[in-house]
């Protein structure tokens, strides 16, 4: 899958979530994930989505170990978003999968769901967001029912392809095809945000740059 264009990259990593996630709600999108937090204090991501479908072991057996389709196809700088429905007694995740998608240049892991093996992940120098850590396996429990298909994280459509960004504050989806739109808007949202901070450095009072940047009113569009 192709990289985020490089001009794309660096717009996104100067802002957060919370800048993207504004712009969102001001544009009538759905995008910020609820609940799915980093596991360990790991960096920002931002990249393009690969996406694993995962659904419960039976009698049809899985064809490969989950996740590991996914890290072949991924290119560097690409984000594997696994949807395992939210389900916290079981991890779709561990540290094997997370060396090998190191090795590949994944920029991160994106789970609705439960991962294991999070002491390994600093070592490997691997970002993971998940719902919550649990050590108990996949084997048996869970299996990958595809990936690079559509899928949901988090209550969010996730397609291959759309652009996700993980930060302290939680996550992000941006439809490929509405990138411009949202990243203009989040870009100035940031920097009004900025220029109320200096103010307030400056010893401006609150309420007084409160009325000079209008904030409650930002979302609205005019």
């Amino acid at each position: 899958m192709e990289d985020l264009a490089a001009n794309y990259r660096t717009r996104l990593e100067r802002l957060g979530t919370t800048n993207v996630s504004d712009a969102l709600d001001a544009l009538g999108l759905r995008g910020a994930v609820m609940g799915v937090l980093p596991v360990w204090d790991c960096p920002k991501v931002v990249g393009r989505a690969i996406t694993v479908k995962i659904t419960a072991a039976g009698l049809t057996p899985s064809r490969h170990h989950l996740g590991i389709e996914a890290i072949d196809a991924a290119a560097p700088g690409d984000v594997i978003v696994v949807d395992n429905g939210g389900r916290r007694d079981v991890s779709c995740w561990g540290g094997i999968l997370a060396t090998a998608a190191k090795e590949k240049g994944v920029a991160g892991v994106v789970i609705d769901g439960a991962c294991r093996d999070v002491d390994d992940y600093p070592e490997v120098g691997l970002p993971v967001y998940a719902r919550n850590p649990v050590p108990v396996t996949a084997r048996g429990r869970v299996m990958q029912e595809a990936f690079n298909v559509l899928i949901q994280c988090g209550g969010v459509q996730v397609r291959p392809g759309d652009v996700v960004m993980a930060d302290r504050s939680g996550v992000c989806v941006i439809g490929r095809e509405k990138l411009d739109e949202v990243l203009e808007l989040a870009e100035q949202f940031y920097d009004k945000e900025v220029r109320m901070i200096q103010e307030i450095k400056a010893g401006v009072p609150i309420l007084e740059v409160d009325r000079k940047f209008a904030y409650e009113k930002m979302l609205k569009r005019t």
